[in-house]
């Protein structure tokens, strides 16, 4: 993609006026101007500048992006809000509002959030509005820079309904989220139902896997930038998560094949160098972070000053053959304190980091692409669904177990399990296949599991029952105050 320097500035500047909300305002965006859309994007090129920018505000702090104190809700915090790490004494509590499940409608860190999640569907608002004007002067353009913006728009509202909807079954009348689908600032969107949020993000991804076909997105052939676009690849992996939350196993099987046949499995020479972004080996989707722009994982570990907030826990490294399995040397590893200390193999008795990613080559400064979609989650979609649609597939889902395993772990026996042993396999791989993938929370609570971090480090809570109120977060008070249309009422329950 070609940017010359004035059209940069035009995209940061759009964005930079979509990410910041005036003080009466949480979803609203307002800007410090106004104008009718038609005025700001004239034509096509403008429209993909706007479309650089929606891509951008994902790396903010609150979505895959880290700051001081307000850590990736959607990258490693689901796993420092789960068991899988441990709060250190070296964590000075920027997190731990999150991490012991006490926030409250006025944390600034749930409304951080919220806030950075609508700020990118503004974005793809902007982005899709008015675009189809131009559809004459060129119809397949048109359709791959909608595609883009409407699957965007919808993974984003999708990534809302996991903290904030109260149930995820596909026709749940429990509380979803509001669903923004124009730039309007006299908008005050209501909190919709799980059922309604599901539909409109179903449509939205359906619209975008139909808009995109088989048109050429990613076009890089560096290992960086491989995988940095959405393209109908990524909508369908996209289809299959949302699928295996709303419990549409049929579906969740289909589109995960679709990905599975398209992008094979790592293998074992190439997968760990997917976690040096040196290879793009069965990377769906990443969001690409460079030097300058943040990074998506220093809530878990500063790599750079050495900085270990929460370690691994001892349920989580007891779970893998840590001879065989080629996961573990990649995503664990041992280091003494200091910041010019060396990254060393794994060793029982000593100090254990996160060593997933920790940069680039030999770089120490946890500036990696984001991996929001790999074909080994796929295999866990697809063996998951097939174990629990309506009539259980336990040859097909033991294949695709057997099959990531095998791709994982030298000197790999093949299991033999059916029923609930398998279902449970399934979900223990998950957890070995996953960690520090932004996944664990959701998983405890798609499947109403309780937590019990029995090494709980320096955490203060170490108990959470399937009843709390805590696995749902709280409408941030600044949008019940502005917004009339979320009143009291339509609050989270138990806040």
């Amino acid at each position: 993609m070609k940017m010359n320097i004035n059209k940069f500035f035009t995209a940061i500047g759009l964005s930079s006026v979509l990410v910041f909300s005036s003080c009466d305002k949480v979803i609203e965006v307002e800007p410090e101007f106004s104008k009718d859309g038609s005025q700001i994007f004239t034509n096509l090129e403008d429209y993909q500048f706007a479309l650089t920018g929606a891509y951008a505000l994902l790396r903010q702090t609150g979505y895959y992006g880290n700051g001081p104190q307000v850590t990736g809700a959607f990258s490693v915090l689901p796993d420092m809000m789960s068991e899988h790490v441990a709060e250190t004494n070296n964590e000075l509590g920027n997190y731990v509002t999150q991490t012991d499940w006490t926030y409250a409608a006025d944390d600034t860190d749930i409304a951080t959030t919220w806030l950075a999640a609508y700020s990118v569907i503004t974005q793809a608002n902007s982005v899709i509005r008015n675009i189809d004007n131009f559809a004459s002067v060129n119809q397949d353009e048109v359709n791959k820079i909608k595609g883009q913006a409407l699957a965007i728009r919808g993974m984003v509202h999708f990534d809302l309904l996991r903290y904030w909807g109260e149930d995820y079954s596909r026709n749940s009348t429990a509380k979803g989220v509001p669903y923004r689908t124009v730039i309007d600032l006299e908008e005050r969107p209501a909190r919709l139902d799980v059922k309604t949020t599901y539909d409109n993000i179903f449509r939205d991804l359906l619209e975008a896997e139909t808009l995109l076909g088989t048109k050429v997105v990613n076009t890089s052939t560096s290992a960086v930038n491989a995988r940095a676009y959405i393209d109908r690849l990524v909508v369908r992996a996209m289809l299959a998560r949302v699928y295996l939350y709303a419990k549409d196993y049929a579906n969740a099987e289909s589109y995960a094949t679709l990905v599975i046949n398209e992008r094979p499995l790592a293998s074992k020479t190439n997968f760990p160098n997917i976690w040096k972004d040196a290879s793009a080996a069965e990377v769906i989707w990443a969001v690409a972070f460079n030097p300058g722009e943040g990074n998506p994982v220093s809530g878990i570990y500063t790599a750079s000053s050495n900085n270990l907030g929460y370690r691994p826990t001892s349920n989580i490294l007891a779970l893998y053959d840590q001879a065989n399995d080629i996961r573990f040397p990649a995503y664990f590893a041992s280091r003494a304190t200091g910041a010019s200390a060396p990254i060393l193999p794994f060793a029982s008795n000593a100090r254990k980091i996160t060593n997933k990613h920790v940069g680039r080559g030999t770089a120490t400064d946890n500036v990696v692409n984001w991996k929001a979609f790999r074909t080994g989650e796929m295999y866990l979609i697809r063996a998951e669904a097939r174990a629990l649609k309506a009539t259980p597939d336990f040859v097909g889902a033991l294949a695709d177990l057997n099959t990531l395993r095998e791709a994982r772990i030298n000197n790999y026996t093949p299991l033999i399990a059916t029923g609930s042993a398998l279902i449970n396999a399934i979900a223990e791989e998950r957890q070995r296949e996953l960690y520090a993938e932004g996944h664990r929370w959701f998983d405890l609570k798609r499947t109403t599991k309780t937590i019990t971090r029995s090494d709980c480090g320096t955490a203060t809570s170490c108990s959470l029952a399937p009843t709390s109120r805590s696995w749902t977060w709280p409408i941030p008070q600044g949008e019940l105050l502005a917004n009339p249309n979320i009143p009291q009422a339509q609050q989270t329950t138990g806040y």
